[in-house]
């Protein structure tokens, strides 16, 4: 299991959310490369990066910033919020993004999800985020009737490798990443899993670790301080 630093970006800002409510929403740091690069120096093997002004617009808004962060870092960076085309696929993949996750196009566009299969396989990653139990999309704007794991069956027969599972209700309350979803969705589908939403200190960490999720998302608990980035990876890497 990995653990992957989140930065959550609006207007150019590392911001936090709280349950996914945008008018809720704190900025935890001054500059976005500046938190990248220290995730890396504290031995990150990925960095998670959401585009939350484009996951509500629909297009792409801190792009640019995405592009830099990915060329001045030496590991892998995966990106999701606003990519809505093969064009901006393309765009992220051109500049040094190593994993696309989409998440509004995975619901409402599954021809595009597939070409995007074909065409990249495993660098794509749909992010499932979910508010009792239905996928959301828009910025967790907008409804779904898609229980999540009908979702997960259906991605996983379309060849989709990593799902990258939030519970809403969890997101940035650090009350604990909600294992009994993930368990079922581990019973369900044998896809990568990356746990997202809620995780507070090394225990969550080490819950995720036993079930054998793929990855863990942290983002309030590393800028709060209820989680050490550098001993979550050390923890992680104990039995490696």
């Amino acid at each position: 299991m990995i653990i992957l630093p989140a930065i959550d970006l609006m207007n150019g800002c590392p911001v936090r959310l709280y349950q996914g409510d945008y008018e809720k929403k704190e900025i935890v740091a001054g500059s976005a490369l500046d938190t990248a690069k220290a995730f890396e120096e504290a031995g990150a093997d990925y960095i998670h990066l959401v585009d939350l002004d484009g996951a509500k617009s629909g297009k792409r808004e801190n792009a640019e910033l995405i592009a830099s962060i990915a060329a001045s870092v030496s590991v892998p960076v995966e990106a999701g919020g606003g990519i809505r085309t093969l064009q901006d696929i393309e765009y992220y993949i051109e500049n040094g993004v190593s994993r696309i996750i989409l998440g509004t196009a995975a619901i409402n566009n599954q021809d595009l999800l597939q070409e995007a299969l074909k065409r990249w396989g495993s660098r794509i990653a749909v992010g499932m985020d979910c508010r009792d139990g239905y996928a959301q999309a828009a910025g967790w704007l907008a409804g779904s009737s898609l229980w999540y794991l009908d979702f997960a069956v259906q991605l996983e027969k379309m060849g989709v490798k990593n799902i990258i599972f939030t519970d809403i209700s969890r997101d940035g309350t650090l009350q604990g990443p909600n294992l009994e979803m993930l368990k079922e969705l581990k019973k369900t589908v044998s896809l990568d899993l990356t746990a997202s939403g809620g995780i507070r200190d090394l225990n969550d960490i080490r819950n995720l670790k036993e079930l054998g999720v793929y990855g863990a998302i942290a983002g309030k608990s590393i800028y709060s301080g209820t989680l050490d980035l550098k001993e979550a990876v050390r923890l992680l890497k104990e039995d490696l």
